[in-house]
């Protein structure tokens, strides 16, 4: 019976497994030294997870692939300097991590490909494995620097039969409430078919509106994206998340991969460039830009409490 969890090097970086049992055939490969990010998951051998430029390049310039962890914001904001809750954000700070935009906006966090996560976890199960890593932010004084909110985050991934679930805390450790908008950027994709015919099935119906610059003006619309091949279709829309546990799907000849917002993510983004072969359905906490726009979407944990969240994919063969 072959072990359930397992360590391997990926591109030279330390990597942890986690495999389950022969009914699934589901292998996903995580790295917590390069800011947890799930850079591998595969089916029957076959990759499903967008790999772009790799996992150095990820580590080198924050060029995201795989199921990367965006936070403390998920996407782009409108300005290096704003005021959430009441505290002073400065991302024009020296030495910090910050990404930006063809536009010069700061996207997709600070704790892209970051070090500092210590494993709490990696055990096997009945029938697959769990990893559990945490990032206590306030032990990074450059990143408390610029965003004054001391909190611990962890994450927690669960590999069972044909599912993976990446679940997500974060607890507030300090004296103030900390905001929440994080999320994740899994690229998703068909091993062996054309991207024209992956069938594409996103069950929204209200559309963001967003400006030149990619950010939410505040204006919302009804919307609806028909199932059928992606053909030569591309998206970079963000929208309001179905309820809980609906099933997003990319299907082909042979398997059918289903994503659910399982709790704690009301947003997405779907992003099919061109380009890309992969499609993005993002769970997002918050819209693009809330912690700017600080309304009512916008989730503030107090002090000593925890926000929770996860998402799922799950893979059917056919």
């Amino acid at each position: 019976m072959p072990a359930m969890v397992g360590e391997r090097s990926e591109e030279g970086f330390a990597a942890l497994t986690l495999e389950s049992d022969a009914r699934g055939g589901l292998a996903a490969v995580f790295v917590p030294e390069a800011g947890m990010i799930c850079c591998s998951l595969r089916h029957r051998g076959e990759e499903l997870l967008g790999q772009r430029s790799g996992l150095r390049a990820y580590v080198d310039r924050a060029a995201t692939m795989g199921i990367p962890f965006l936070h403390p914001w998920a996407n782009r904001l409108g300005a290096d300097r704003f005021s959430p809750a009441g505290r002073e954000v400065d991302l024009t700070l020296p030495g910090l991590p910050v990404k930006r935009d063809g536009a010069g906006l700061p996207i997709h966090g600070l704790l892209a490909a970051a070090p500092g996560w210590r494993v709490e976890r990696h055990v096997e199960l009945d029938a697959g494995g769990a990893l559990a890593a945490s990032f206590d932010f306030a032990a990074h004084p450059h990143l408390l620097e610029a965003f004054p909110f001391p909190h611990r985050v962890e994450i927690e991934a669960t590999l069972l039969e044909g599912s993976l679930e990446i679940a997500t805390s974060v607890t507030a450790t300090g004296e103030v409430a900390v905001p929440i908008a994080f999320g994740f950027h899994p690229y998703l994709r068909l091993p062996g078919v054309s991207r024209a015919d992956w069938v594409l099935e996103a069950p929204v119906h209200e559309r963001l509106l967003l400006d030149e610059r990619g950010l939410p003006t505040g204006a919302r619309e009804p919307t609806a994206i028909e199932p059928g091949p992606l053909g030569e279709r591309t998206y970079d829309d963000a929208f309001r998340a179905p309820p809980p546990g609906t099933a997003f799907a990319l299907s082909g000849p042979d398997r059918r991969l289903e994503l659910r917002l399982d709790r704690g993510y009301p947003f997405t983004q779907i992003y099919a460039p061109a380009d890309t072969d992969a499609v993005a359905i993002e769970p997002m906490t918050a819209p693009t830009n809330a912690l700017l726009t600080a309304g009512p979407e916008l989730t503030l944990v107090p002090p000593g409490e925890t926000f929770a969240a996860a998402f799922s994919i799950q893979v059917f063969e056919r």
